[in-house]
């Protein structure tokens, strides 16, 4: 393997965030929705601490001189990524500070960052919601720097450090007071024309005197940790793997820290202290020249009203081959139904699970969770079609990171019902989406099957773009029922008729496809690979894309994030172009066409061509072979791959630029196109159903 071939995927992610963080500092979009990615970009951070720097930390500490693919150890990682976070960071509060928190003040949106400088009324109502709700739930924790106990205090959220003095004794002492989760991170005040708000760190602060009375405070500064999230689960020896995922959580709150953020100016003691306090040096602590956590100002972006500031809201449209007064089972019977979310509803997803619960000919529903929502409707309904004594089967992954415990919850409350759980497959991380439906018709066995790229929540479902492809085909069916067998049943892996899945055979499938492309193209024969994924880093697969473009293959890719391959590299790679699209909406699908001589093969599937999805994970690509359904994924792919308005052309150095309009070429934003488009069926599905006469017969 070419070391040269590559591009680091740290290094890679962080440009997906600078990506991110260019929607931000684009002064076309209004002054809100550019608060709205900044705080996508610390969020992002945020994760990427916990487990990209963290699990780098660990692989250090270990005295790890394993290379990666660019041939870096984690050492040489952590220090090209510590560089590269540094200059974002400087960029995000530049952005923040000069022109964003100006901007906002000027359209009636200002933070207060100093209690003295409130209003008597706004005063007044500081003081009352302190002494209500604020100070009663709070937990002050004295801490001894020299101690090798330290109480424990939660990672990713504000607390306030402070250094007291005795004014008998003269001795200095440290405290430590975590702001309480059941107050907003920031406070709206009254007594204004404008909104004005303030942080809670900024009321418990100025407040201090409260919580030590009769001590003088020499310092005080509001700080953040963030602890290490890479800790997993080895379940090849797990008894109880619901047992051992609680441990897992435990020891995850619990673990090292992997940054300290402070803000700049804060005392050098308290600094020094608290360091020693989280077990950190100067490496891991970054002093931030304004607010701390930049995630929270998600809570500011959507502010109620300030519609002149807000991007024009989109809604989700009812598709166009769905009538909502038809059942799913006879739509879905009549013809295979693909949507592309969200710019056509989740909802009959939603409504398939819940007829399912509800029809007495339903024998049996089986599904994969992976992610859900809070208030998933989705689980109510296989709950209650468990309390109704049908054969409930689900696949709960436990592994699923950082929703652990909410999934935790749901599957307790799956098996009390009634339903079979399972907690997902040894060894590997199950992140398939597929529901299957097995119904009784008239004495025989139908099965309806549901298979996505996206999860089944019904909150990012609003939020992300997604395929769902869904149908009541045989080979389908019965591809369904094989691989839950052999999930749920540790049998071997079964010869599927249509799908492929991974770790064994999807990987291989994908490989197959593009080395039939190479051979079509070596032999003269029109050939080109098209694909839309959210990472590509499997050294395999970009290596095989680099035979096909020296063969003469044409590969287009749509990759959102991580992208270790090196297009347009004369001599390698000077037939592979790759675009990257951050938009409104979070690109999610994963969708592949093959032109295998004209036939346009197409797939969709859950997993990214990445070596964890494609070797270490429970995935599947679907094959899509309905004439409508392939057009739909044509369009949609093409109408991306033609994106010139918010696309991103990727460098083979990694880096990357605007893609050009030139001369009168019509601009195409893509998820702009595909909302109108989706409107204008929806609207034009609607009219036509209006002037159908339908007629009302008796019951039999």
């Amino acid at each position: 393997m070419n070391k040269s071939h590559f591009i680091n995927r740290e290094l890679s992610w962080l440009e997906f965030n600078q990506r991110v963080l260019d929607e931000a500092l684009d002064t076309t979009l209004p002054l809100l929705e550019r608060l709205k990615f900044l705080a996508i970009t610390g969020s992002n951070l945020d994760e990427f601490f916990m487990v990209r720097i963290g699990g780098l930390m660990l692989l250090q500490q270990a005295g790890s001189r394993a290379r990666d693919i660019t041939g870096l150890t984690p050492h040489q990682q952590l220090l090209k990524v510590r560089t590269r976070v540094q200059e974002m960071l400087d960029a995000q509060y530049t952005l923040l500070n000069d022109e964003l928190i100006p901007s906002l003040e000027k359209a009636g949106i200002r933070r207060i960052d100093d209690a003295k400088k409130l209003s008597p009324a706004q005063k007044s109502h500081v003081e009352q919601l302190f002494a209500e709700s604020i100070f009663p739930v709070s937990t002050p924790l004295a801490i001894d720097p020299d101690d090798e106990e330290i109480p424990f205090f939660p990672d990713l959220q504000i607390a306030v450090a402070c250094e007291l003095e005795d004014p008998d004794t003269g001795e200095s002492r440290f405290a430590i007071i975590p702001a309480p989760k059941s107050i907003s991170r920031f406070i709206n005040l009254p007594d204004s024309e404008a909104l004005d708000y303030i942080g809670i760190e900024d009321v418990i602060i100025d407040s201090l005197d409260e919580f030590f009375p009769g001590e003088k405070v020499k310092a005080a500064t509001p700080f953040r940790i963030t602890r290490n999230g890479d800790i997993t689960l080895n379940d090849e020896d797990a008894l109880d793997l619901g047992d051992e995922m609680e441990d897992i959580l435990i020891a995850r709150k619990s673990s090292g820290t992997v940054r300290l953020e402070i803000q700049k100016g804060a005392s050098h003691h308290l600094v020094s202290a608290l360091q020693k306090i989280v077990d950190v040096t100067n490496r891991e602590t970054y002093r931030l020249p304004g607010l701390i956590d930049l995630k929270a100002l998600m809570q500011i972006a959507f502010t109620p009203g300030y519609d002149r500031i807000k991007t024009e809201s989109w809604t989700s449209h009812q598709s166009a081959s769905i009538d909502p007064t038809v059942s799913m089972f006879d739509t879905i019977a009549e013809r295979d139904v693909l949507l592309y979310h969200p710019f056509e509803a989740f909802d009959p997803v939603v409504r398939l699970v819940q007829e399912a619960a509800a029809d007495p000919d339903v024998l049996a529903i089986k599904q994969i969770l992976y992610r859900t929502a809070s208030d998933s409707r989705i689980v109510d309904a296989l709950i209650k079609a468990a309390e109704k004594g049908k054969q409930v089967t689900v696949l709960v992954e436990l592994k699923a990171r950082f929703d652990e415990a909410r999934n935790l919850v749901r599957a307790d409350e799956l098996q009390r019902a009634g339903a079979t759980v399972i907690y997902g497959v040894k060894g590997l991380k199950t992140h398939a989406k597929i529901c299957l439906v097995v119904r009784n018709e008239g004495g025989r066995i139908k099965r309806y099957c549901h298979f996505g790229t996206g999860n089944y929540n019904e909150s990012t479902a609003k939020l992300y773009t997604d395929v769902s492809f869904m149908t009541a085909r045989d080979d389908y069916g019965a591809d369904a029922s094989a691989f839950f067998n052999s999930v749920t049943g540790r049998s071997r892996v079964p010869n599927y008729r249509r799908i492929s899945a991974a770790p064994h055979t999807l990987k291989p499938r994908l490989l197959q496809l593009i080395a039939s492309e190479t051979e079509r193209a070596s032999q003269g024969q029109p050939a080109y690979i098209w694909a839309k994924v959210n990472s590509l880093q499997d050294p395999d697969i970009i290596e095989a894309l680099y035979a096909a473009s020296k063969a003469g293959v044409v590969v287009k890719l749509n990759v959102r994030g991580v992208c270790c391959i090196r297009p347009g590299v004369k001599g390698l790679s000077e037939n592979i172009e790759v675009t990257s699209i951050i938009d409104r909406y979070l690109e999610h699908p994963r969708i592949v066409l093959f032109h295998q001589g004209g036939q346009n093969r197409l797939f969709i599937s859950s997993a990214d061509w990445m070596v964890r999805n494609l070797e270490k994970r429970v995935e599947l690509l679907v094959p899509i072979e309905d004439t409508e359904s392939k057009k739909s994924l044509i369009k949609i792919l093409k109408t991306y791959l033609d994106d010139n308005v918010k696309a991103r052309r990727i460098h083979g150095d990694g880096s990357y630029s605007m893609v050009e309009r030139k001369g009168n070429k019509k601009a195409i934003r893509a998820q702009d196109v595909l909302n109108r488009e989706a409107r204008r069926a929806a609207k034009k599905a609607e009219q036509e159903r209006g002037m159908t006469l339908v007629p009302h017969l008796p019951k039999e």
